[in-house]
């Protein structure tokens, strides 16, 4: 297991690193802009600053092209930063080399050895050492623990090569492989990207398990928020070369640090993640908030509240499967989502009264949260005595 902090990087480069680039730069500096020719947009990390607890699960979240896989090539070690510092349980990255790191690393491309079984990969870390009683003992057992929790155990699968190995089959080898070498630092590029829904959530669910078992220090790099939400210890939700935001799961979506985050992280799949209205249709005190509300927090009928709009049901989406459907309804041009049960009635054109049961407040200009305010129904208002 491995501590890794970030104090202060700031890095400067033309375009988001391949893994092929950034292999390079380990022995050949990137060159900069040609001079008298426009660049390409300037991509930097500044002042970044994230802390990647012993043992834990740390995903990093966000939209393609942000810098996410640049960030773990950082952590890696492949590159370093221009200033500031990477540092691998309190040593500067510059200073070890990356053997002395003991990171295991798994990317979209599947990277076995074509000449080994599956088998054979999954033990290889141990196929290139001087071998003992001891050290026979040790693979075994990783090897049986490894491949039992990551649903590789079976014969068939076992002793084929990756050439006869579906693109899932050779992903579970992978990280089997990763796990069994017994690595400080465990480092996922979007490891399940070029694998269906229905598969991704069954693998997800044994590289959970194998984490806890073996608590690595892991960094987990993806878009999908599910994917987040169903791995993560903490999150770190990134945009454009910086963090916005790090901390557990649920404390970023019920205290969203920016609209940005709020919109990158919801829990459902079949809903918007936040919607959107200008503070003035809440209340005229709020003129100057962008309010923010999540599905599960909007309410139609019932007992008037504090905040609440009037809309009209723009579109009805059933979802039979969950006895749900999700209501698009447009309030002054503005749209807002909910789930309500399948068994209420709702007509396209109809008017419908939201009750907003929790509100976030945003500031307009820079899109910060600057309170979250809950909703108090006439019942629960204080009356004044006549």
């Amino acid at each position: 297991m491995a501590t890794i902090e970030l104090r202060d990087v700031f890095k400067k480069f033309y375009g988001d690193l391949s893994f092929a680039d950034s292999a390079k730069a380990l022995v050949q500096p990137l060159a900069p802009a040609p001079a008298g020719e426009n660049p390409k947009p300037v991509f930097a990390f500044k002042n970044l600053n994230l802390s990647l607890p012993n043992g834990k699960v740390t995903v990093i979240l966000g939209p393609s092209g942000c810098g996410k896989s640049t960030l773990l090539r950082l952590i890696a070690g492949f590159i370093h930063p221009d200033s500031g510092q990477v540092l691998f349980d309190g040593k500067d990255t510059r200073r070890l080399s990356i053997g002395e790191r003991k990171i295991g690393m798994v990317f979209q491309n599947y990277a076995l050895y074509p000449q080994y079984t599956a088998k054979a990969n999954i033990l290889s870390y141990f196929l290139f050492k001087k071998r003992t009683p001891e050290l026979d003992r040790e693979a075994e057992e990783r090897y049986r623990r490894t491949s039992e929790l990551m649903g590789v155990n079976i014969e068939y699968l076992l002793d084929r090569k990756p050439a006869h190995l579906s693109g899932g089959e050779r992903q579970r080898v992978a990280i089997a492989r990763c796990i069994t070498r017994d690595p400080k630092l465990f480092l996922l590029d979007e490891p399940f990207a070029n694998i269906d829904e229905q598969l991704r959530q069954s693998y997800r669910v044994q590289l959970k398990r194998l984490l806890r078992e073996f608590s690595v220090t892991t960094v987990y790099v993806t878009h999908n928020q599910q994917e987040a939400l169903g791995l993560a210890d903490r999150i770190a939700v990134m945009n454009t070369g910086t963090i916005e935001q790090v901390d557990h799961p649920r404390v970023i979506y019920h205290q969203p640090a920016s609209l940005f985050v709020a919109d990158f992280l919801g829990f459902d799949p079949d809903a918007t993640a936040i919607s959107r209205l200008d503070g003035a249709l809440v209340l005229p005190e709020l003129a100057g908030f962008t309010v923010g509300v999540r599905p599960e927090d909007v309410d139609i009928g019932g007992e008037p509240a504090t905040f609440g709009v009037t809309g009209r049901v723009a579109e009805l989406h059933p979802l039979p499967l969950r006895k749900l459907t999700r209501l698009t309804i447009d309030v002054a041009g503005h749209t807002v989502e909910t789930l309500r049960p399948a068994e209420e009635t709702f007509e396209v054109g109809q008017t419908a009264r939201l009750h907003l049961q929790k509100i976030h407040l945003f500031d307009k200009k820079s899109g910060l949260r600057v309170r979250t305010e809950f909703s108090q129904t006439a019942a629960e208002q204080p009356h004044n005595a006549s």
